[in-house]
Formats: structure tokens, C-alpha cells, sequence
């Protein structure tokens, strides 16, 4: 569907606009005692963004902290015209924001790191540990399934232990081990059944019986820091991993005798693969290339953020290793390898239509309805969509970032005209 078409079979709830020269003023952030509910709250006249395409001069109606199909006639109604309405974003590789880290914070901090992104559109998000003692991240995932339990982050992923030595980036290699099946059953039972995903490099001893043990408990195996060949990823693939863990990133790299893990997790479409989209981590080509073999319904944009995410340059710890920002970019102090981004998704997203000129839906998609099925919620967030939880991003015309919503109370509110 053209971008200027209107589509009369969307919901009536949910209908969006064309863009205009419009911009909105700043943003604030939402007050410090919560804001009241948005019972009966319609707001029309932006460009929304549906799974079935960009629709104009809609609208999205919001009951309670669902998304409804119809208002009601006292409802109160806030014109968003000139700007976009689109699904909040779904992060499922994040370590941390704000100066907080999700591997050693305490809950306290690690809230301040959930928050940090929340405010940048981020309403739900998979918090990732870094490799450390097995007995230090059994506790850490004790700590994280409470916040889990209680709704603020959608579950726990482990990025290492269980990865290449040969691959390790920002990994501390004397802390890596083999991904022994009890091992790997060890720390999903410390989260208590909130574990979301493991990354594995599994060429490694153990790791095509720990992905079949995750498949089999329901746990997203992802390959990733790995130094697998092609046929050792096929394998594991197989075997049930169904994500690649910042593709191209930590692996090696496409060769024409030895395609390497790159090119057998593009073509299966079991696998949905994970992009950083910072300017850092992967050239556009790179990207286009993703997209061109995955397609958009099999990527997923994440931050793969590191405490300095919306908190400037300067030392910080990833794990037990020191990393260096400057203008933006986490280095390890010691040997230079990328540590993690800087990255909040709402960045991603202006790049990704700005820079890399992708279709704004497909953009979306990358965001929010990819991620969401593959954590397997996507019946509750994901899309506008009526009867799914009202979690909401409202962007000017050349999009930045004025308002977000999370089941159906602003955490920041936009300022309009």
C-alpha cells in the first residue's frame, strides 16, 4: 500500500495520517507521581503505522491500558496531526543505560537502566547479562526474574558464558566455558522460568544438546560469538536455534569457499536476525544485504546497549572488563574491540528510514512486531492493534521522538500544538 493511500478495511480504532511539514514542540518527561489513567482517550489525525501498512489521518483510541476499536463520545480527543503514531519498541539484547548496569546492578539500578530506555520508546525490553562466574549470574537472574515477575522487563538473556573464545569481544576469556547442558539448565532454573533467550556458540562441546535442551524447555537458543562453519551452523539451526545474535558482528565473516555461519542464518527462515543499527557496528550495505536475504519480517533491531546509554562518554565496567565511550562509541580499554553500543532504539529507527532509507513499516517491523513474536507476545504488543496492551509512540515528521506511552499511561508526554 502506498504511504499516501487511505485503507478503509483498518480498524476504525486505528487509523493513521499523512505526514506533514508540522513539527511538534519538545517533549517532557512524564511527572515524577504517575499520570492518571487514559480512559477514553482518541488520538487522531497522525500518520499510524498498522501491520498492513502506513494509513493516513488516522486515529488510535486508548481504554484504559488497552488499545480500543471505538471511542466513546465523551472521550477525550488530542489532535496529533503532522506527526507519527507508531507501536512502542521491543529490545530483546540490552546490558544496561543510564550508568546502570543489568548483569551487576542492583534492582534499583537496574530500573534506572529499564527507564533510560523507556523514555527513548522502549516499552519492552529483554534484559542481557555478559559473561562472569556462573555463581555470580545464578544470582544476578534471581534478581532479574523478580523485576520480570513484576512486569517492569520481559525476561533474562544470557550472552556468555557459553562463547568462542576465538570471538569473545567484549567477553572476559577466562571466564568462558563450554556450554555444558547442566550448566546451561543451571542458570535457566535461577531465573525461574524468565529466561528468554541464551547466546551459544554451538560448535563449541555441549552446544548442540544445550540448543535442544532450550528448544525443548522453550527458550530461544541464539547463535552468536561464534566461530562455527557453515555447516556446523546448519547443524545447530536444526537442532532449534532460531536467532543470530548481532549478525555479521563476533563471527566470521562471509568468505566464497567458507560461507561461514553469515550466510546459513540469512537464507533459513527459521532464524530471525538481530541488527545494530548504530553507524558503528555495520555498514548500510550490510544492513541492505540483511534485508534483501532475510526479509523484513526476520530482522530485529536491537541496542545491544552498555551502561553509557544516555549518559555520555567515559570509563565504565562491562562485566569485569573497562570500557572507554568516546563521541558515543564503548571500546574496550584494553585491546580496542567494540564493547556494546550506546544505542537507544528510537536512534535506530530515525536511521534506519533517514540513512539506510528503508520503508518506515518495514523499519516498524524491525522494532516492534518482529521482536514481540519472536518472545511470543506478540497477541498482546507489537502493533496498534485494538485489545493489545496500549504501548504508543508518538514522533514528529521527521522523526524524533515527542511522546511515549506504556499500557496506557504516559512515561513521556508529548507537547503539541
Amino acid at each position: 500500500m502506498a504511504a499516501n493511500e487511505r485503507d478503509d478495511s483498518a480498524p476504525s480504532g486505528a487509523r493513521g495520517v499523512v505526514e506533514s511539514a508540522a513539527t511538534a514542540a519538545c517533549a517532557r518527561p512524564a511527572p515524577t507521581h504517575p499520570h492518571p489513567g487514559t480512559h477514553g482517550l482518541v488520538l487522531h489525525g497522525a500518520r499510524v503505522v498498522l501491520p498492513t501498512g502506513v494509513v493516513d489521518k488516522g486515529q488510535v483510541v486508548v481504554d484504559g491500558t488497552k488499545i480500543a476499536a471505538n471511542a466513546t463520545e465523551s472521550a477525550h480527543r488530542i489532535d496529533v496531526s503532522g506527526h507519527w503514531l507508531l507501536p512502542g519498541f521491543v529490545d530483546i539484547h540490552n546490558h544496561g543505560g543510564g550508568g546502570a548496569s543489568f548483569s551487576s546492578g542492583t534492582a534499583e539500578q537496574v530500573l534506572t537502566g529499564v527507564h533510560t530506555h523507556r523514555v527513548h520508546g522502549t516499552t519492552t525490553l529483554v534484559v542481557s547479562t555478559v559473561t562472569d562466574d556462573m555463581d555470580v549470574l545464578a544470582r544476578q537472574a534471581g534478581l532479574l526474574s523478580e523485576l520480570a515477575e513484576q512486569g517492569e522487563i520481559a525476561g533474562v538473556h544470557f550472552e556468555g558464558p557459553f562463547i568462542s573464545p576465538c570471538r569473545k569481544g567484549a567477553h572476559s576469556e577466562a571466564l568462558l566455558r563450554h556450554p555444558d547442558p547442566a550448566e546451561v539448565r543451571k542458570l535457566l532454573d535461577a531465573a525461574r522460568g524468565q529466561a528468554r533467550m541464551v547466546t551459544l556458540a554451538t560448535e563449541l562441546p555441549g552446544g548442540i544438546e544445550s540448543v535442544r535442551l532450550l528448544a525443548e524447555l522453550g527458550v530461544i537458543a541464539a547463535v552468536g560469538h561464534t566461530d562455527a562453519s557453515y555447516e556446523q551452523t546448519v547443524e545447530a539451526i536444526d537442532a532449534g536455534a532460531t536467532v543470530a545474535t548481532h549478525l555479521f558482528n563476533a563471527m566470521p565473516q562471509i568468505g566464497h569457499r567458507a560461507p561461514g555461519p553469515i550466510a546459513a542464518l540469512l537464507e533459513d527462515e527459521r532464524v530471525t536476525v538481530e541488527l545494530i543499527n548504530d553507524g558503528t557496528h555495520l555498514h548500510p550495505a550490510s544492513l541492505q544485504l540483511a534485508f534483501h536475504h532475510a526479509g523484513p519480517d526476520r530482522v530485529a533491531f536491537i541496542t545491544d546497549a552498555m551502561d553509557a546509554a544516555g549518559s555520555g562518554d567515559g570509563r565504565y565496567l562491562l562485566g569485569p572488563l573497562e570500557v572507554e565511550v568516546t563521541d558515543g562509541v564503548a571500546r574496550l580499554v584494553e585491546g580496542g574491540s567494540i564493547a556494546g553500543s550506546t544505542l537507544t532504539l528510537d536512534r535506530a529507527l530515525r536511521r534506519a528510514v533517514t540513512v539506510d532509507r528503508l520503508p518506515v513499516e518495514h523499519a516498524v517491523a524491525a522494532l516492534s512486531a518482529n521482536p514481540a513474536r519472536l518472545l511470543g507476545l506478540y497477541d498482546r504488543i507489537g502493533s496498534l492493534e485494538p485489545g493489545k496492551d496500549a504501548d504508543l509512540l508518538v514522533l514528529d515528521a521527521d522523526f524524533t521522538l515527542k511522546g511515549v506511552m506504556r499500557k496506557g499511561e504516559w512515561v513521556v508526554v508529548p507537547e503539541l500544538p
